[in-house]
């Protein structure tokens, strides 16, 4: 309790706390475009739900991760060589992680761009798997993001409490965003498109982290952002036209 008390009296702690929630729902927007996709396939009365125990498990898992920062620590120390590159537990999680988000975000391009084909297997497999599938790849994504993320926060910072409060913070925000997202992807069908070619880019990227080339987050975040933008005045143009349109008539 007293160390904690001289944390409120200490500025910099103060500083680390607010930078670290910033990173922390940064980093968090992958996760949450991610969901947001994943759960507007589900029946309407089951999406809430969904993304309310997928970011709840998501809390639960992070918070149980920072109980064992010495070990997660440990998963940076590389295990083998190869290529020139010492890859450590860390970096296949992250190109495992990786690699599903590319197959699932080229599956999901391909079922939009051809429905027809996978219409079948969807309305066959979605009564009794759909929930239940949807949660168990969150979770897989969960932990993806959340070994990054607790590993990002132990370099920010050597304070267990301000991890913790980053982390719950930044869930919270999560939480918060989860349904207005869903539900703006789900009115804007080509918004699902942008979305999916940002998990894309984002499973290319954790490839790229695993085999040891550095992608500065920034970058990718700033293109993301650009496309959004354009994304947004097309939006923008498109109803423009449709307004016009109905007043001529």
């Amino acid at each position: 309790m007293q160390d904690i008390l001289l944390l409120l009296q200490d500025p910099t702690a103060w500083i680390a706390l607010i930078t670290l929630i910033v990173m922390e729902v940064v980093l968090g927007i992958d996760n949450l475009i991610f969901i947001s996709i994943l759960t507007n396939k589900l029946p309407a009365e089951h999406r809430e739900k969904a993304r309310r125990i997928g970011i709840g498990l998501a809390l639960l898992m992070r918070l149980g991760l920072l109980g064992t920062i010495a070990w997660i620590v440990q998963l940076t120390t590389p295990v083998f060589e190869a290529f020139g590159h010492g890859f450590s537990w860390k970096d296949m999680i992250l190109i495992a992680g990786g690699l599903f988000l590319v197959w699932k975000a080229t599956k999901e391009i391909h079922h939009n761009v051809d429905p027809q084909d996978h219409e079948e297997d969807f309305i066959a497999s979605s009564a009794t798997t759909g929930f239940a599938a949807a949660i168990g790849q969150i979770l897989l994504l969960d932990l993806v993001f959340s070994v990054d993320s607790i590993i990002t926060a132990v370099g920010m910072t050597p304070h267990l409490p301000i991890m913790v409060v980053a982390v719950v913070v930044a869930v919270t925000v999560m939480l918060v965003a989860s349904g207005p997202l869903a539900r703006f992807i789900e009115r804007n069908p080509t918004i699902v498109m942008l979305a999916l070619g940002f998990l894309l880019m984002i499973g290319t990227t954790l490839i790229a982290e695993g085999a040891g080339f550095h992608v500065p987050k920034g970058y990718v975040y700033a293109a993301m952002a650009f496309s959004a933008l354009v994304e947004v005045l097309n939006m923008l143009s498109r109803r423009k036209r449709q307004r016009e349109k109905a007043a001529q008539h």
